[in-house]
């Protein structure tokens, strides 16, 4: 009885011993200096940064303040960012991935299959992967007025919408193209895009602080943004089309914390499986990460950026694989499977007067994270 409760005592100490060393990794050299020159330029008034491997945490750390203004508040890890764009593939790009899956969709086929209302000016001849990548001819943004009358009149002006381009003639980052995935999520489902992303990738995945509209609890560990007719966006989603239609749209909405993104970021190089839980096939996976050329000489996958002109936040030396997305905000994310690696970087860039700029500074990270994991590499050969 003795010696077993000695062992017991043994285990569970190495145990713990591990699980603080998981916590406190010795860090990816330079990154403090990045993101400090970042503060001190006011670029960004903080940050949280993680990088890691499909099991492994190698910089984990939370710098500056979340808040400047009115009153300063210093940053933390759990601060919890509106991700902008990041809404794009993290959420609605991964749903349209689960309902392929599922049987649900052909994302070969013309959206209008699914949305028959879909079709005026060329519309019906857009397909689904178009969309997803950015070929579909539609307008980066219409005029901000055709939301101001809710969702249900916004999906109708965009019903309206004429074409920029012929479906593959040229690629525009569009903003449109993800709120029509959106609605399109909601119609095959049947139950609106923030219940699908909660219930489908956010809950399986045990992302505890993610969601559309976050609980009013929250505000407290929620990054503010700037100021909107004389009061502070915090809590509700900075991007004026999003919020027009409630918090909840395709290409926008989302909130999370860095821990909450590495758990997405290891079901991708984990082939689609967390903790035991498969939330996609790895065929799933492979096809979400494969190449897709678009005009102007430009890679994406289905809801990622690989190399276009949208790249500047992506690391030098990243493999040819590696696929990423950055939100407005000052959000970026990076995904390497090749190199087994994750880059996150959560800013609040808009704070306190609208300006600031990250883009480079994330960039820069995912080069030092390159390095860092290609010397130990060497080094352990």
């Amino acid at each position: 009885m003795a010696i077993r409760l000695f062992l017991k005592t043994i285990c569970l100490l190495v145990f713990t011993t591990q699980l603080a060393l998981a916590e406190t990794p010795a860090g990816i050299p330079g990154v403090d200096e990045l993101i400090q020159a970042g503060i001190q330029d006011k670029k960004i008034p903080g940050a949280v940064v993680l990088i890691g491997t499909k099991d492994q945490i190698l910089h984990r750390k939370a710098y500056g303040a979340r808040q400047i203004l009115p009153t300063e508040e210093p940053n933390t890890i759990e601060t919890i960012y509106d991700l902008a764009s990041l809404t794009k593939p993290v959420a609605t790009a991964t749903s349209v991935m689960l309902l392929m899956e599922r049987g649900k969709i052909d994302i070969n086929a013309p959206v209008c299959h699914y949305l028959p209302e879909f079709t005026s000016h060329g519309k019906d001849k857009i397909t689904i992967h178009h969309l997803l990548t950015h070929t579909s001819g539609l307008i980066a943004d219409n005029h901000i007025r055709d939301y101001q009358q809710g969702k249900e009149e916004a999906w109708k002006r965009i019903c309206d919408l004429k074409l920029v381009a012929p479906p593959e003639e040229k690629f525009i980052y569009s903003d449109v193209g993800f709120i029509t995935l959106g609605v399109l999520v909601e119609r095959v489902s049947g139950i609106p895009l923030n219940e699908f992303v909660q219930q489908n990738i956010f809950n399986p995945l045990k992302m505890v602080d993610s969601s559309y509209q976050p609980d009013a609890s929250l505000i407290g560990r929620i990054a503010p943004q700037n100021q909107e007719n004389n009061r502070w966006i915090r809590g509700t989603v900075h991007d004026p089309r999003a919020s027009l239609m409630g918090g909840v749209a395709g290409h926008a909405g989302t909130f999370a914390t860095a821990d909450d993104l590495s758990r997405y970021a290891r079901m991708i190089l984990n082939n689609g499986s967390l903790d035991g839980v498969q939330v996609l096939a790895p065929a799933t996976v492979a096809a979400m990460e494969k190449s897709h050329s678009v005009p102007g000489n430009g890679l994406r996958t289905w809801g990622w950026d690989r190399k276009t002109g949208y790249s500047g936040n992506r690391g030098q030396g990243m493999s040819d694989m590696a696929m990423g997305h950055g939100g407005f905000t000052g959000t970026g994310l990076w995904i390497d499977p090749e190199l087994d690696l994750y880059v996150i970087v959560l800013s609040n860039r808009l704070h306190p007067e609208g300006k600031g700029a990250v883009n480079k500074i994330i960039g820069e990270i995912g080069t030092a994270a390159v390095n860092a994991v290609k010397q130990n590499k060497t080094a352990a050969q």
